[in-house]
């Protein structure tokens, strides 16, 4: 039985990222939102740090050209980047963005071209629970699945809200909410590669997610974000003590799987 990654997004500084590692997480993700100021001294200090203490490094960048792509990535160098555009599974948004996939795809492929070093993580769009026309979303999803694991090393299950409520516009996450696990699980069972799962996880429902999905791995940012004086989720934030519960909570999943495996031997 393998070990569930844990990943944690939004992380910037360097003191952050050590004290996670120190926690026991495995993969952690810092975001540059800006595509004029993508230069980040304290980002680029964190990922080495990341690297030094033996986890994984990501990178999210919420900007589409490939030129400034390729040049954060020469500039940060991390272990992977996450790739998070939104991909709709909508049957009727279907025929509006074939050219936007062939785009994406061919992201991919020069990145695997100019950086075989890194990684590549792929978020997936999922709804939450309810839509009417369920089965033709997941039809999509999983055509998604098929077209891009081959030029993916990880995807990534995240939710998707409906309508213009996406946080970032264009992209996928930061929302809170859990996506339809039934969904989810049928995504983890045809991937021929890692899946990680996102969408509102926390200490308080991570252990039902791993031990009823078990997924390759969990990612976490909004529901282990720091909170303000009103109760809102602070960007770029970390509450150690949220992050300390889901750590255990994963753990306490992957204990419970192994027994249950070894009773089923």
């Amino acid at each position: 039985m393998r070990k569930t990654i844990i990943q944690i997004y939004e992380v910037q500084k360097p003191k952050e990222a050590e004290a996670l590692v120190a926690l026991g997480v495995d993969h952690i993700g810092s975001v540059i939102a800006d595509g004029l100021k993508w230069k980040n001294a304290a980002v680029r200090k964190t990922v080495q740090v990341i690297r030094q203490a033996g986890a994984k490094s990501g990178l999210i960048l919420l900007f589409k050209e490939p030129v400034k792509i390729f040049s954060a990535l020469e500039y940060y160098e991390p272990d992977f980047i996450h790739l998070c555009d939104l991909l709709s599974p909508y049957p009727k948004e279907q025929q509006t963005q074939v050219s936007e996939f062939d785009a994406l795809l061919s992201l991919q492929i020069d990145i695997k071209d100019r950086f075989p070093q890194v990684d590549i993580m792929r978020s997936l769009s999922v709804p939450r629970r309810g839509p009417a026309d369920v089965a033709e979303i997941e039809k999509n999803i999983l055509g998604f699945v098929d077209r891009f694991s081959p030029l993916s090393d990880y995807l990534l299950i995240d939710t998707l809200l409906d309508g213009e409520n996406q946080p970032v516009k264009g992209f996928v996450g930061i929302t809170g909410e859990t996506c339809d696990w039934n969904i989810a699980e049928k995504i983890i069972a045809a991937s021929s590669i890692p899946v990680i799962l996102a969408g509102g996880l926390s200490g308080e429902n991570v252990f039902e997610a791993v031990t009823a999905l078990k997924p390759a791995g969990v990612d976490s940012c909004t529901r282990t974000n720091a909170l303000d004086a009103d109760g809102r989720p602070v960007r770029f934030k970390k509450d150690m003590k949220k992050v300390q519960k889901l750590v255990e909570e994963v753990r306490r999943a992957d204990a419970f799987l192994l027994e249950k495996y070894a009773m089923e031997s």
